[in-house]
């Protein structure tokens, strides 16, 4: 069995109240082992609200608080696997790993276990970090994108870090005269351009052409800033996909099924008029897009949300695109 060890969190930046980026440190005298993009490391906080699974009359399962005798949360250690943000390079020179996280939510609005400890932490007396001494995984480019020409990873919310990992770890290796032939496309999409976590760097990667990469980036809930931004696309990232190929928008689809049924469309028409139309970035073209990943050379890689991962599975599916993800 791997070791535990505590780490020391460092540097924590939130960009929302519910979205932030940390590093931690091992502790001194230890470093981190050696890693590749796209890899996850368990981590552990000591001090989380517990919950207890209950089970409903029809059988459907719930998770609620596990109170004590007066009422209050039981408290008690949580384990989770994050996806690194970090490169490896980052790592090596810097000691550090870096993690983009989320705070979950259930159903009433109780935050999650672990990731609510994580936003708590307030250095340097509520900064330890419990983390399993190993790091694995197989969604890396070598396993799910060894022998493509062109790799698409479509990035949702906190599901960009493997992403950032590999794209900045790539680009080092380009700085050191190691370019590959193969294109890079990212998609990536969040609520708000505060959320955006990571944009400006690969903006700047992307405008380096150190390697081929293309950089797509859109906000599902734009303001008036994004709309003029030309570099700034809008829409969900499973319809920014569907976009490109040309097919309506998953709600779009949805109530076009419902009046095929003959069925009260009011719910999915009310669905639609709160979507954002997809648009790409004015640099991007679509025809473009298609070139560099509507070909049997191609693979498509996603991270993030589960409903979003499901509908661009459909969309490669549809068009024949090999299709991995990484899901916890």
């Amino acid at each position: 069995m791997a070791e535990l060890k505590v780490g020391t969190a460092i540097d924590q930046r939130n960009l929302s109240p519910v979205l932030a980026i940390f590093r931690f440190r091992p502790p001194s005298a230890s470093r981190f082992p050696e890693y590749v993009p796209g890899q996850y490391i368990a981590l552990r906080r000591d001090r989380c609200r517990l919950t207890k699974k209950v089970v409903g009359p029809e059988g459907q399962v719930r998770y609620v608080p596990d109170l004590d005798t007066s009422g209050q949360p039981k408290l008690g250690p949580v384990t989770h696997s994050y996806s690194i943000a970090s490169a490896p390079f980052e790592s090596q020179d810097h000691g550090c790993l870096e993690f983009y996280v989320v705070l979950e939510k259930d159903e009433h609005g109780t935050p999650g276990r672990l990731s609510s400890s994580f936003f708590e932490m307030s250095p340097p007396a509520n900064d330890q970090i419990t983390y399993v001494n190993r790091i694995k995984g197989n969604f890396t480019l070598g396993k799910t994108a060894n022998g493509f020409g062109s790799v698409l990873l479509v990035g949702t919310g906190t599901g960009v870090a493997p992403f950032v990992s590999m794209i900045k770890q790539l680009d080092h290796e380009a700085r050191q005269g190691r370019v590959d032939s193969v294109q890079y496309t990212l998609l990536h999409t969040n609520r708000t351009y505060e959320e955006l976590a990571y944009h400006q760097v690969l903006l700047d990667i992307e405008a380096s052409q150190r390697f081929d990469f293309v950089y797509v980036p859109s906000v599902s809930r734009p303001t008036e800033r994004d709309v003029a931004d030309p570099r700034m696309g809008r829409g969900r990232a499973n319809n920014l996909l569907r976009h490109v190929f040309g097919m309506p928008a998953k709600e779009e689809k949805e109530m076009q099924a419902v009046l095929a049924r003959g069925e009260d469309a009011s719910r999915a028409k009310a669905t639609l008029a709160k979507a954002v139309a997809p648009a790409l970035p004015s640099h991007v073209s679509r025809s473009e897009l298609v070139k560099r990943f509507g070909s049997s050379r191609s693979v498509l890689l996603t991270c993030g949300n589960p409903s979003s991962m499901e509908d661009i599975k459909h969309v490669a599916d549809i068009h024949r695109i090999p299709f991995e993800k990484e899901d916890w």
